[in-house]
């Protein structure tokens, strides 16, 4: 009954989510005919904003379950939507066993799933962060494909900003761009070949960004391996080979 319930709830918000974001701003969706139309698969995309995933989720045709921090479902509102979206709770910056074995499920099911690698928003300017591992190993133990998504514009939505904007008919820009589905390749499940993995998987998401997008993976580090590893502590190592 629940299920059956959240499903009821999913259809008309995201309506709103879609009638509000092409009213109040400039909303471009770029090759969408890249998302598979049936079977389970993982987005994946750079993160700079709380409504990246609800922009994201508009901007298909599928439903998606986003995975969002613990934290979120425990603030008002913001949690009752992430419900309603089907969203799943995970740990930030800690190997979440259960979070990433719920994503599997859902994939195993052929629900699409969508998860931001980096764990965190990244700061204004700043640019993509070192990636977790979580990401790649969930597509890897599903055996789905991974469908790369580029979002810009949403690190400048500011309230009320947004609204002057629109009262003066300069509507700020948002992209988001999908890229085309491709696998890892099994053996990537080990340690190392993960770590190799998900640097090559923001890559592909890197490469549809702006360069002053890219961040840690942008022209400087190519040669390398960048990715991010989690702490005991609930903080996350940076590093790259």
């Amino acid at each position: 009954m629940r299920h059956r319930f959240r499903e009821f709830l999913f259809y008309p918000l995201r309506a709103l989510t879609r009638a509000v974001v092409f009213t109040f701003t400039r909303w471009e969706v770029v090759n969408a005919e890249n998302l598979p139309a049936d079977g389970g698969f993982v987005v994946i995309g750079n993160h700079q904003h709380l409504l990246d995933p609800p922009l994201v989720a508009a901007s298909m045709a599928r439903r998606i379950h986003p995975m969002a921090k613990r934290e979120l479902f425990e603030t008002p509102l913001i949690g009752w939507i992430l419900w309603a979206y089907g969203a799943f709770p995970v740990r930030r910056h800690s190997a979440d066993i259960g979070a990433l074995r719920t994503a599997r499920n859902r994939l195993r099911s052929g629900s699409a799933v969508l998860m931001f690698p980096e764990g965190t928003r990244s700061r204004d300017g700043e640019g993509m962060i070192p990636a977790l591992p979580g990401a790649a190993m969930v597509a890897l133990l599903a055996d789905v494909p991974i469908v790369p998504v580029a979002i810009t514009g949403t690190e400048q939505i500011r309230i009320p900003g947004v609204l002057f904007r629109w009262v003066r008919c300069s509507r700020l820009h948002l992209r988001v761009e999908f890229g085309e589905p491709f696998r890892l390749p099994q053996q990537a499940a080990e340690a190392r070949q993960a770590e190799q993995a998900t640097d090559f998987m923001m890559r592909m998401v890197a490469d549809l960004l702006p360069e002053s997008y890219r961040g840690a993976y942008g022209a400087s580090s190519l040669g390398t391996t960048v990715f991010a590893r989690p702490e005991r502590d609930g903080k996350t190592q940076q590093a790259s080979d």
